[in-house]
């Protein structure tokens, strides 16, 4: 199954201060890419380096990587993965989420690149895990799992 990846699964990658997180988000973009399952927004593209050149007060002041390694990563995952960029139809879907929703506005258009694009998961912890926002169910890979399984809520009601 093809999921989309938010920017939060990208940012822990490289965190320290969150090491169960970076763990999760390294074994999880592995597998995703050897099992090619996985596509990356230009969004989280965006996202990732703003966020993780940002001076952290619980770093010293410094960034988790500073903009030329940043630079170099958001290359190397634009490599790896096939990015999914906005157009009209993504940018309409989005304001329908974002109304629909109730989501804000980043996340509605995340929310779009997955509908527009027929993909089925979006992996994010900014999402109700479990939920279905039209015909994309969010997951949250962060969630303390029970025998290696999140548990998601069933599609639809027997």
């Amino acid at each position: 199954m093809a999921s989309l990846i938010d920017t939060n699964v990208l940012v822990y990658r490289f965190d320290p201060r969150f090491p169960e997180k970076q763990r999760i988000a390294r074994d999880l973009l592995r597998g995703r890419l050897v099992d090619d399952a996985v596509a990356i927004p230009h969004q989280a593209i965006l996202e990732f380096v703003a966020v993780v050149t940002r001076p952290r007060r619980d770093l010293d002041g410094g960034p988790l990587l500073n903009p030329t390694r940043a630079f170099r990563e958001a290359e190397e995952i634009m490599r790896q993965f096939p990015v999914l960029y906005p157009d009209a139809a993504v940018l309409s879907a989005a304001l329908r989420g974002a109304a629909a929703y109730r989501l804000p506005w980043f996340d509605a258009h995340l929310w779009a690149y997955a509908e527009v694009n027929g993909l089925p998961e979006i992996l994010s912890e900014d999402f109700a895990h479990g939920r279905h926002y039209g015909s994309v169910r969010a997951s949250n890979p962060f969630l303390p799992t029970t025998g290696g399984v999140h548990e998601l809520p069933p599609m639809y009601e027997p």
